[in-house]
């Protein structure tokens, strides 16, 4: 089994060209859950989705959200009603008591519908009410997700990254406290970024599908190293789990320019250096890295190169072909022909 961490649209582009190198069936997908939020009391899970309506051949590959075609009355009606009573539509965040009412101890990740700041569309909300519902019924978010897998026809195993909450914040420069959807929806990523928190961490833990799907080799698209990759490493056990295990990155960038998102603000702003360089920093525990021919970038690991820029599916075969050169490498050298990982045990 080989098996995808999955964050923004980097991993899921990657996954259009992954079913001509590995089986489906044998092909686990980790996804990041700290970008969720509660919007009117049903819980959103923007990475999850992406990975569901792509692998149910229904995702909007044009915005890389939501369902392709959908039709947004319900949204659209929310807003008017917001606006004609002058309530606005800026992110309306529940009250303290709200934000840790109930099964969600991770604060800061619960808003009102009033004005809804994110695009839901119609069809795509019954996903999420359906999940919410299965959550309410006492199933896990792992039972909720296998189950609207089932009913999209995935052929991968997709995984939240934990069944507890986590939430990604974003703390300005300014001193405001964002959820990360804020930051990103809303304010269109423009507040300089002072640091990132992943609230409820430290409280949640990998689920024991997560961590046996980490018992073999990984692969880590072009995600956003800080809000994609973050929440999953900040989880007890997780970059453990990782140190023990045959992994393989792709860089988001190519050398210090990014292919898209706000990767290069997220990780100045936590201290990182926004490169490629920056990312092997940030992933001590990848065996080795995919890099674009055109990087300049020169790192301590094994390294295969291919133009990483992924714009159909003939393209993420490409890419796929070299994470899967690389990690056949890594398995040529030997566990203990790798390099000493920081931190190791």
């Amino acid at each position: 089994m080989v098996t995808f961490l999955a964050g923004g649209t980097g991993t899921p582009k990657l996954l259009d060209g992954a079913a001509r190198v590995w089986d489906p069936a044998e092909t686990a997908v980790v996804a990041n859950t700290g970008d969720d939020v509660e919007l009117g009391g049903h819980l959103v899970c923007p990475d999850v989705d992406t990975v569901l309506f792509a692998g149910g051949g229904v995702l909007d590959r044009q915005t890389w959200w939501g369902i392709d075609g959908d039709t947004t009355a319900t949204h659209e009606e929310l807003r008017r009603l917001a606006e004609e009573v002058g309530l606005g539509t800026a992110p309306r965040y529940l009250d303290d008591d709200a934000q840790t009412a109930g099964r969600d101890i991770a604060r800061w990740r619960r808003f009102s519908a009033v004005g809804e700041f994110m695009e839901i569309g119609d069809r795509d909300r019954a996903v999420h009410l359906t999940r919410t519902s299965l959550l309410d019924e006492g199933k896990s978010l792992t039972e909720a997700i296998r189950t609207l897998a089932d009913a999209f026809g995935l052929d991968v195993d997709l995984l939240p990254m934990s069944d507890d909450p986590v939430a990604t914040l974003v703390h300005t420069e300014g001193g405001e406290t964002l959820h990360f959807q804020e930051y990103w929806v809303a304010r269109r990523g423009e507040p300089p970024v002072a640091d990132v928190e992943f609230r409820g961490a430290d409280d949640a833990q990998p689920t024991d599908a997560v961590l046996a799907a980490l018992d073999g080799p990984v692969v880590i698209g072009p995600s956003n190293p800080v809000t994609s990759l973050g929440p999953m490493l900040a989880l007890p056990g997780f970059e453990r789990a990782l140190r023990e295990a045959p992994v393989v990155a792709v860089s988001p960038f190519v050398g210090d320019e990014v292919f898209s998102g706000p990767a290069a603000a997220l990780m100045e702003g936590v201290g990182r250096e926004p490169s490629t360089a920056g990312v092997a920093e940030a992933y001590p525990f990848a065996d080795a890295f995919v890099l674009d021919e055109e990087d300049p970038t020169e790192l301590d690991r094994r390294v295969e190169r291919t133009d990483t820029r992924i714009d159909g599916a003939d393209d993420a075969e490409r890419v796929a072909r070299a994470c899967e050169r690389a990690l056949e490498a890594i398995d040529g050298d030997g566990a203990d022909a790798r390099p000493p990982r920081e931190g190791a045990e």
